[in-house]
């Protein structure tokens, strides 16, 4: 039960700090890999965009912005996937604080998977930003769900 509970903290986290449901602005953040030994860290979220009255989604949108100091080599990654579409984004520049640019992904409605990394061992604050958007570039129906965050 206590391994348990200590794979499903950092999860229960990310989930409290990323907002699920329907909102206008879509974000949150946590700290990926606590204890700092883990290279292959990954956190695997997934978005559903529906019309929630402004129209069908036309797109995802999201971006991720790395926290921490500096450490070269460090980089934040996300990726964006839906059926047999993807796309990816880097945080360019490590610890400074600045997003990343847009990682745009166009497959309509339905849901869409984020995976979120890093390219060495070692604790990264984050904050990941998602958007639905219609063909209009309004926002529509958005809910979250944290399904791995190890």
């Amino acid at each position: 039960m206590k391994s348990t509970l200590l794979t499903l903290l950092p999860a229960v986290l990310l989930a409290a700090l990323l907002p699920a449901g329907q909102v206008f602005a879509h974000g949150g953040g946590a700290v990926m890999d606590a204890a700092g030994n883990k290279a292959s860290f990954t956190g695997l979220i997934r978005v559903t965009c529906f019309d929630d009255g402004a129209g069908p989604a036309q797109y995802l949108m999201a971006r991720v912005r790395d926290n921490s100091a500096a450490q070269v080599g460090m980089l934040v990654s996300l990726q964006l996937l839906k059926g047999l579409r993807a796309t990816s984004v880097t945080d360019p520049v490590s610890g400074n604080a600045d997003y990343s640019p847009y990682a745009v992904l166009a497959a309509g409605n339905g849901v869409y998977q984020l995976l979120l990394n890093k390219s060495l061992a070692g604790a990264r604050s984050f904050d990941l930003e998602w958007h639905c958007m219609t063909a209009n570039n309004d926002h529509t129906g958005t809910e979250v769900i944290v399904d791995q965050f190890e």
